[in-house]
Formats: structure tokens, sequence, C-alpha cells
């Protein structure tokens, strides 16, 4: 049996590897709201993406299909994304990160929007009142799915749904060209974007 002094030699390493466990935003859900999900997609989380790059067309796998209300109470169905280059962004109010982030998403989409890109924000683990507030603050006007319990991202087989800030990006094919597990820079969404609007039209 270890004696106090190996204990007390022992106790900072513990809160060390407690605090390295806790460094990606989490919070908690603070409402019922539901979100569907089917897991119709062949889509399994592998490995996080280069920022700025995107997965090879021919490596690219089928997402799934998902809905749920939209913080204006609006009902949204993935099937609405079709045929477009979606960009996918799961946010909370409470994440530090997103308040950077959120502003310059916001300046990508004022430029993309009527190029055959949609944008998608999905509030997780939020309180409806304090998500509202938080996208009035950044101005941010592309929709945003009310997911508290984080359903959506569990839809995508391994993605790691507790890291927030996370962006998905879907071809026009319905295909996830690529899965950023951290912050993603303005220029580094411009560069993946204008990847995939270079890319042959889906038949």
């Amino acid at each position: 049996m270890a004696d106090h002094r190996t204990v007390r030699r022992l106790l900072p390493v513990i809160g060390l590897a407690a605090m390295l466990a806790l460094t990606a935003c989490s919070g908690e859900a603070r409402s019922n709201a539901s979100t569907s999900t089917e897991d119709a997609g062949s889509f399994d989380f592998d490995e996080s993406t280069p920022l700025g790059e995107v997965i090879p067309a021919e490596a690219r796998e089928t997402a799934p299909g998902f809905g749920g209300e939209l913080l204006d109470g609006t009902e949204f169905d993935s099937e609405s994304l079709a045929g477009d280059i979606t960009v996918m962004n799961f946010w909370g109010s409470w994440c530090a990160p997103c308040r950077v982030e959120t502003p310059e998403f916001q300046a990508v989409y004022e430029d993309v929007k009527d190029d055959g890109v949609q944008f998608l924000g999905v509030d997780v683990k939020d309180d409806r009142q304090l998500a509202e507030a938080f996208l009035e603050g950044v101005g941010a006007e592309y929709p945003s799915l009310f997911d508290p319990r984080g359903e959506v991202a569990l839809a995508f087989r391994g993605f790691p749904a507790n890291v927030v800030p996370t962006t998905i990006l879907l071809d026009g094919a319905g295909q996830v060209a690529a899965v950023y597990v951290a912050v993603v820079p303005e220029s580094e969404l411009r560069r993946a974007l204008d990847t995939l609007k270079a890319e042959e039209p889906p038949r």
C-alpha cells in the first residue's frame, strides 16, 4: 500500500490528467427538446480533417439524415440541404472559442449563401434563451438547430460529440467532405469551400 508521501506525489499527476480530460468545451443539457436522426448514413468518424483540406471525393461517406427544431421554432429536415454544399457548425453559448469563430463563419456565409452553400449551426447542451442572445450578440444570421441533448452529433457515428466547436462539411451529394475538430479560421473555411465549389456538381 502506498504511504502518504507517495500519495502526495501522485496528486499533481492525477490533477493534470483531469484537467486534460476537460480541455474541450462541455456543457449540460437544460431542455427536453427533441431532435430526430436517421441511422441510414454510412459515415463513420475515423479522424479529423486537416484545417482547410477536404476528404478526397472517392473516400467520402454518406451523411446520416437528421431533423429537429430550429432556434426560431421552425421545423427542419436535413433533406432541405440536398444538392448544396453545407457547413454544419456545432456550438454552444457557453463555449468561449465559439464567440470568436461564429462571427467569422457569418462573414463567410454572407459571401457564399447565393453560391449553393448553406450554413447550419447545431446548438448543443444549451438553454434556448442563452443561445438566442448569443447569436444576436455575435450577429449570426444563418439558422441553428436547437439540439440540447447532442443527438445530431451522435447520428454521425464515432463523431466526438463533446468537442465544441467542431465543423462538418457536406458536399452537394450529401457526403461528409471534412470534419474539423477545432476552431476553424475564416481563411481555412474559405479554402475548403473553394475546393468543394470547384468540384463537379452531383448527378
